[in-house]
């Protein structure tokens, strides 16, 4: 006996189908069948079979049972199956193998580490089973769910298939069923590469040229994307006439992130049955799932939005996003949509170096990754339609809500649900109090009447209420009493200007603070980004905040979110700054900015010292910090790698605050002390727009140093999000103002920078010929890291043109001098050339050697894709060596890393581990890194 699910729902006992019933029934038999042998919940069949269950759910379940019970039964086939009854649910006492689902999946599994041979016939059968749509006739989220899963896993397998087959000689077995199934999948890349690989093996290479044209072609259209560098290269093969080599199996699943960000459900939620039932209609929506929730300043949007999402999160298995676009931002910091749309995909596991440079781009593909994904996302405190429209997936699998002050009449207008909050009412409000202060306050009924009108039903005004009597144990009337005195306050409750609505709440909050805690809450009303620390504090303030931090914590007027780590409300926020401006005097609000600026100027640069001591000297130095900014002490190169990955955000944040408020020099400064970090982790757009941003500054001072430094630097995050046009004009600027400065030195590392730039296009010719020439211009200065470097990149590109000899001459000359310096990254850089060079030549021993001291620096610089590419490297000698044990330990390694990282290289490590039991060599993993 076996249940089918991949194709229409059936179950098969002595060769023939039996006759289930009605479609509710086969779709019962899903539910329990996709987890056979384990219990299932009641619940969590009902939720499976039903989108809204009736309220007969739960009895009408068991008629299913009780027949799918008689239908096992009565086929008695081989072996058995049995419907049994357990404490929660049901359970379908049937091996798993005997339901075509899972023996798909595991055959799939088994497939990847097994011989060609084998993997083939397993890949076959598994075929096999594949009948047509998963849970045909069946509907439903949970089914669309799992067909979803199902359809991935099937085009996952049927790649690894269609490999096997052209490394067993059978293009012709593939072309087929594989351009069909690409047909479905015009944007999977991996499918397009199984497809071209075998109409040229076929011997059709104008077929397969056209394909790749015409993939190429809906790259470009649809996401504004180019073909993978591998499939490139393997249209240049094909043009050149070479024949194409049979890749290794890709892996057959890959990993899919499930996010999970909701905050924390809001304790003691009352009310909003009506809002709460609008949101409910959104899962039945077909076409667009999208409600807007709308309201005054502190009226409860976001509660309302996390607090739905908990109850129905478990509808959505493939994850919950929460966002906030900080669209009424006390600072005027708007998110734009394309940090927004780079946060959403790197919560949906997209590395950042994949993600394209264009807005257009990136909404193409943020959409791509969301299609028939069943996700909820919160876009809370939205600014504007401009802001979110580029957010919305276009698919009623993803369910979106927005919460903003503003009614986004544009979203509606395109069908988006509109959710209007206003105040609670007096029952509401009273039930807020009663579930967060005990039924107890029920009995203090005039003062409970007080505080609620004081309030003007408004849910944060409440809340801080709330705060405030558990702070000081008084009973409830105290605070009537307080609220009473304060009616020039309380007049600022009532519903009105959003950027009022709270005031008079937070104000006897603020007025029971000491001096020295209410100075410093006026005086995190100038801090920008999501968090500050002790150290910023005390810089902000310039003097010691340990004590008045702590007040503000137990005032619920600042969240300790992480330890030492404070973040404050967008409300309590923009309130402090506002107290800021009434209280305190321009030029002392000026100078705490400066303060704060210079502590994380200096900090971050100290840090840069440590990261990479022989970058050469920033071109606009630093002078002596203000007077009372304290600057953190790093100790090492670990503490400053801890310290930028704390504080990446909130420099980008300080950065764009110094910019705008005219502190150029500053602003300049941080996006130099930034670089080496955002490089070594990938961050490259973050690294683009800071240069951009320094480049605009170092124009507004008048240093055309700075400006050529910027253009210079901002080349190579062009270079490495593929930009190479951006690239190029940025360097050609870098030139020509280093020539006009007579900056030799600026001249020669913007060669180097040439150099790299066309050794990344395949130019290894023009590359070399920019090397000489950087080196040429270094032979004039006392820049030993910068002589060191071009001999270093002379040598690789040496290497790329075959001449091994001259590479290993070259790089050994730079080694001495890095050594001699102690530049770790630069002898990093070169012990891996020389490793590439001596494995060329047939060096084994002292290509290993190389590649091991390389991976020691590389370790202590704490640069995980450094440590990996020269894992992976050191796996290609060592087999190269007759040592497969070895080759798999490095493999193994790099591919742990470069799965953590999410880079697309570690497809290769994979394939190097498939080939390694057939001793038929590894691929070149080479990917320099520049110097």
């Amino acid at each position: 006996m076996e249940v089918r699910l991949l194709g229409p729902v059936e179950i098969w006992a002595a060769g023939r189908s039996v006759e289930l019933g009605p479609p509710q029934r086969r779709h019962t038999l899903a539910a329990l069948a996709v987890d056979a042998g384990r219990p299932v919940t009641i619940e969590t069949l009902v939720a499976r079979v039903w989108d809204e269950p009736p309220p007969t759910a739960a009895r009408v379940l068991q008629v299913h049972i009780t027949h799918l019970r008689r239908v096992l039964v009565s086929a008695a086939g081989t072996p058995p199956a049995h419907l049994l009854r357990r404490s929660s649910g049901y359970v379908l006492d049937l091996a798993p193998e005997r339901v075509d689902a899972h023996r798909f999946a595991d055959h799939i599994r088994r497939a990847r580490d097994a011989d060609p041979s084998t993997a083939l016939t397993l890949l076959r059968t598994a075929r096999g089973w594949w009948r047509g749509e998963p849970l045909e006739g069946l509907t439903g989220r949970w089914v669309e769910s799992c067909r979803y899963a199902y359809g991935e896993q099937h085009l996952a397998a049927s790649v690894a298939w269609g490999l096997v087959e052209l490394r067993a000689g059978n293009p012709l077995a593939v072309l087929g069923p594989l351009a069909e199934l690409a047909g479905d999948h015009p944007l999977t890349e991996p499918l397009a590469d199984v497809v071209i690989r075998a109409y040229a093996t076929a011997g059709r290479p104008a077929d397969a040229l056209a394909y790749y044209a015409e993939f190429r072609r809906r790259l470009a259209d649809e996401l504004g994307a180019d073909p993978s560098a591998t499939l490139q290269a393997l249209h240049q093969a094909i043009l050149r006439g070479e024949p194409v080599a049979p890749r290794e199996p890709a892996e057959v699943a890959a990993p899919v992130v499930v996010p999970a960000q909701l905050p924390a459900d809001v304790p003691g939620f009352a009310g909003r049955t009506l809002a709460l039932h609008t949101l409910d209609n959104l899962l039945a929506e077909k076409e667009l799932a999208v409600a807007v929730v709308s309201g005054t300043a502190g009226v409860g949007k976001t509660a309302l939005a996390v607090h739905w999402s908990h109850a129905v999160r478990s509808r959505f298995p493939d994850g919950q996003i929460f966002m906030s676009l900080r669209g009424f931002d006390p600072t005027g910091r708007v998110v734009s949509p394309q940090e927004a749309l780079r946060g959403l995909l790197d919560a949906l596991g997209v590395a950042p170096e994949r993600v394209p440079a264009t807005l257009d781009a990136q909404v193409a593909l943020y959409r791509s990754v969301v299609a028939g994904r069943r996700l909820l996302m919160v876009l809370d405190n939205a600014r504007d339609v401009e802001q979110v429209r580029p957010l919305l997936p276009g698919t009623a699998s993803v369910v979106v809500v927005v919460t903003s002050r503003a009614q986004l009449t544009g979203l509606l207008a395109g069908g988006a649900s509109s959710v209007p909050l206003g105040l609670l009412s007096r029952v509401e409000a009273e039930e807020l109090l009663t579930n967060r202060l005990g039924p107890g306050v029920v009995a203090q009924r005039d003062a409970l009447d007080q505080v609620i009108t004081a309030c003007a039903r408004l849910p944060l005004a409440l809340s801080i209420a709330v705060a405030r009597t558990r702070q000081t144990n008084f009973p409830l009337s105290a605070l009537a009493a307080e609220l009473g005195e304060a009616s020039d306050r309380l007049t600022a409750l009532e519903v009105g200007d959003p950027a009022g609505d709270v005031r008079a709440v937070l104000s006897w909050s603020y007025a029971a603070l000491s001096d020295a805690a209410a100075g410093l809450f006026r005086l995190l009303g100038l801090a920008v980004g999501p968090e500050i620390d002790v150290p910023a504090l005390a810089s902000l303030a310039g003097r010691d905040v340990r004590a008045p931090l702590r007040e503000l914590a137990r005032a619920s007027l600042v969240t300790e979110h992480a330890p030492g780590r404070f973040s404050l409300h967008d409300l309590l926020r923009e309130y402090a700054a506002e107290l800021a401006r009434r209280d305190d005097a321009e030029d002392a609000r000026r100078s705490a900015t400066v303060r704060l600026l210079d502590h994380y100027t200096h900090t971050a640069y100290a840090a840069d010292r440590l990261l990479n001591p022989a970058r050469e000297p920033i071109a606009l130095p630093l002078g002596e910090p203000a007077d009372g900014a304290r600057p953190e002490r790093l100790e090492d190169l670990a503490a400053a790698i801890a310290w930028h990955g704390e504080h990446h955000a909130v420099l980008l944040a300080a950065l764009r605050q110094a910019a705008a408020t005219g502190l150029d020099r500053p602003a300049w400064q941080l996006a130099w002390s930034l670089d080496t970090y955002s490089s070594r982790k990938g961050h490259l757009h973050d690294q683009l727009e800071a240069w951009q941003t320094a480049i605009e500054c170092a124009g507004r001072l008048g240093e055309p140093r700075a400006s050529a430094y910027g253009h210079r630097n901002l080349s190579q995050a062009d270079t490495k999000l593929g930009r190479y046009v951006e690239a190029d004009d940025n360097l050609k600027r870098a030139l020509e103002l280093f020539t006009t400065a007579g900056d030799h030195v600026g001249q020669a590392r913007t060669q180097h920078h040439l150099a790299w730039l066309w050794g990344q296009q395949e130019q290894p010719a023009i590359a070399l010929d920019h090397a000489r020439q950087s080196l040429a211009l270094f032979a004039g200065t006392d820049d030993r890291a910068g002589q060191a470097e071009a001999l270093n990149a002379i040598g690789w590109y040496h290497a790329m043109l075959g001449e091994f000899e001259h590479t290993l001459s070259h790089c050994r000359q730079a080694l001495e001098i890095f050594e001699a310096d102690g530049d770790l990254h630069g002898a990093t850089s070169t012990w891996d050339s020389l490793g590439y060079a001596h494995h060329h030549l047939g060096h084994h021993t002292e290509a290993i050697d190389c590649y091991q001291r390389g991976i020691t620096l590389a370790r202590t610089l704490d640069h995980d894709y450094f440590v990996a590419e020269l894992l992976a490297h050191l796996g290609d000698t060592h087999l190269a060596a007759g040592q497969p044990a070895e080759a798999r330990l490095a493999w193994t390694e790099a591919e742990r890393l470069l799965t953590a990282l999410d880079h697309p290289s570690v497809s290769g490590v994979r394939e190097s581990l498939r080939r390694l039991d057939d001793r038929v060599g590894a691929p070149d993993h080479r990917l320099k890194i520049s110097g």
